[in-house]
């Protein structure tokens, strides 16, 4: 039962869908075919059927009043056939009716249950993957999240983007695992970046900042779990009137960029730790700057999009895909395009969650391409 004050699932509005009414159908053809067939053939005796399938759909009160509705037909029967042996039937469809009133009682609060569950995991995505602005200046930004279930409403992947003093700042990554641990981890390093990302002067700070967070999250693990208990992270830098973007990856999935020379996956020259591993493999991180002007586009994406599988379990060609973008398209259409083609790819059978930013000019100056630079810290 729904207690007062908590919030209630909603219910359709309007007319009844031929599903919803498919109990009152079904219950109006085998009457008709009982009273129009001879009594040898006892179509009546099917009428439980009725108030069992409005169970699986309809309340308690309207699945009681089915029940009786056929109990009553199945009186009239009983008297329009004396020897049809109704009242077998009739002790069935009271039996039934009462079994099938409990189980729509059982039914209405597993649905109330999910529905406090999914209010608690819309709570946490809005924790984990907030509203981001589209536009930061002249560089807009889209977002893509996908989850590999339908009833998912978040996963361990995660983004953020923040617009700092030092530049536009961007985090996409993805925690090893499922699950509650993978959506906490995932909301320590996020929450973590939304601090760094106006303090700390250089991506390097930012990376610290952010293996401290996880470490401290995982630490209330089992300390057996640690090489098993990592993420994987992209940090990006847009710098303010700075035709270049600076990027340090954490063993993640490298960004693409399509500009007019062609595509470019952007490789870490030498690949920094992975989240919550810089105590086992070291802490040097570096990062790779290169150009990025009006006419680029930026692609930030996790393993979801490269290992979603077609039928003869293909992995999907995002390089290809992206090189086959060559009209300018807007960050919102690349995104749409890939969530398209992504669904019929995979049959929209997604064996991962996807998550996703692009990332171009709207409007502002071109420039030209300069050479390609390295910082280490």
């Amino acid at each position: 039962m729904v207690k007062p004050g908590q919030p209630r699932p909603r219910r359709p509005q309007g007319r009844w869908s031929p599903v919803q009414l498919s109990p009152v159908i079904l219950t109006v053809v085998i009457a008709g075919l009982a009273y129009a067939t001879p009594p040898d053939m006892a179509f009546s005796r099917i009428l439980p059927a009725a108030p069992a399938l409005a169970a699986a759909m309809w309340p308690v009160l309207p699945t009681v009043l089915l029940g009786t509705v056929c109990f009553l037909l199945m009186v009239g029967l009983s008297l329009v056939f004396p020897g049809l042996g109704a009242w077998y039937t009739v002790a069935g469809i009271v039996a039934v009716t009462v079994a099938a009133a409990y189980g729509s009682h059982v039914r209405l609060q597993r649905e109330q249950s999910l529905f406090q569950v999914r209010l608690v995991a819309d709570a946490a995505q809005q924790v984990v993957l907030s509203p981001m602005p589209r536009r930061f200046g002249p560089i807009e930004i889209e977002s893509l999240y996908l989850a590999a279930a339908a009833e998912a409403r978040i996963g361990g992947d995660f983004y953020e983007v923040a617009d700092t003093p030092y530049g536009v700042r961007l985090l996409i990554g993805d925690v090893r695992g499922k699950g509650l641990p993978a959506v906490g981890t995932a909301a320590a390093v996020v929450n973590s970046f939304r601090e760094a990302a106006y303090d700390e002067p250089d991506l390097a700070g930012i990376a610290r900042r952010l293996e401290a967070s996880s470490t401290r999250y995982n630490s209330a693990f089992s300390p057996d779990d640690l090489a098993e208990r990592f993420s994987t992270a992209v940090l990006v830098e847009i710098p303010h009137e700075d035709n270049s973007v600076r990027i340090l990856n954490c063993g993640h999935p490298p960004p693409l960029l399509l500009s007019r020379d062609g595509l470019r996956v952007l490789s870490p020259t030498d690949p920094s730790p992975l989240l919550n591993l810089a105590s086992l493999i070291g802490d040097c991180y570096s990062t790779d700057t290169f150009d990025f002007t009006p006419a680029d586009q930026l692609l930030l994406y996790t393993d979801g999009v490269t290992e979603a599988r077609d039928r003869t379990g293909a992995f999907f060609p995002l390089t290809d895909w992206m090189r086959r973008r060559t009209a300018p398209q807007r960050p919102r259409e690349l995104l749409d395009g890939l969530h398209r083609d992504l669904l019929a790819y995979s049959n929209a059978g997604l064996d991962d969650d996807i998550a996703a930013l692009a990332v171009g000019f709207r409007d502002g100056p071109d420039s030209g391409h300069g050479p390609a630079g390295r910082e280490k810290h």
